[in-house]
């Protein structure tokens, strides 16, 4: 080793830095992060949810991201579809459950938490008078999708202090339908705001959420 080389290393040891060898590769202390959101959640029966999230770390554009379900009774988690991160990392695809369903997102090591997503069934309601005299026999009735046959349904009136359960009424099959009916009849005596209400997440009906349908007035006269 020449004089050069030697005065080199000196003023190295000198400064404090240590040399790095040209080929040394610097670890990875800032490992990819993967979230995943879904929205909207609650959704009603029928309609889709966007899943979303984002890759962070190096290198995130462009990676596939698999995204994994598990629909109730929650079993077991497959693969249901993916997505390709943009130059952000961003990503994102749809989906369309049916019951409560988990979700997860994973890349190579990375994986998102997990997600359970509420389905609200599908209620609808009608008056057979929205203008009935007062005490009046009016028939409600509507549909519920999924089919629920047997299941429970309650009329809900609005009070000051919220809606309250005035009616109970059972879910009958509607023959070819995926859908079950309902109907109900009695007496109105002054104006009101109704709705029609499933409840779910109850041991009863672990498999869905909460269905309301839209509410409807009766407007009372003499």
């Amino acid at each position: 080793m020449n004089r050069t080389t030697l005065a080199l290393f000196a003023a190295i040891a000198t400064l404090g830095v240590a040399p790095l060898a040209a080929d040394a590769v610097q670890p990875n202390n800032d490992p990819g992060k993967l979230t995943l959101a879904a929205t909207p959640n609650p959704v009603k029966y029928g309609r889709s949810i966007t899943l979303s999230g984002k890759l962070s770390g190096p290198n995130h554009g462009g990676k596939v991201v698999n995204i994994f379900a598990d629909p109730y009774p929650y079993d077991a988690f497959t693969n249901v579809t993916s997505a390709t991160t943009n130059a952000s990392g961003d990503y994102s695809t749809t989906q369309k459950p049916t019951v409560n369903t988990r979700y997860y997102a994973r890349h190579a090591g990375e994986q998102s938490a997990v997600v359970t997503v509420l389905v609200r069934p599908a209620v609808s309601l009608k008056l057979s008078d929205y203008t009935p005299k007062r005490a009046q026999r009016v028939r409600f009735s509507g549909r519920v999708c999924p089919q629920h046959d047997g299941r429970s349904l309650s009329i809900q009136r609005r009070y000051s202090t919220g809606y309250k359960t005035i009616r109970k009424t059972t879910l009958s099959d509607i023959p070819g339908s995926t859908c079950s009916s309902y109907r109900k009849t009695f007496r109105v005596y002054r104006d009101g705001r109704f709705r029609a209400v499933i409840a779910g997440s109850t041991p009863s009906h672990p498999d869905h959420a909460t269905g309301l349908s839209r509410s409807r007035v009766a407007d009372v006269h003499s």
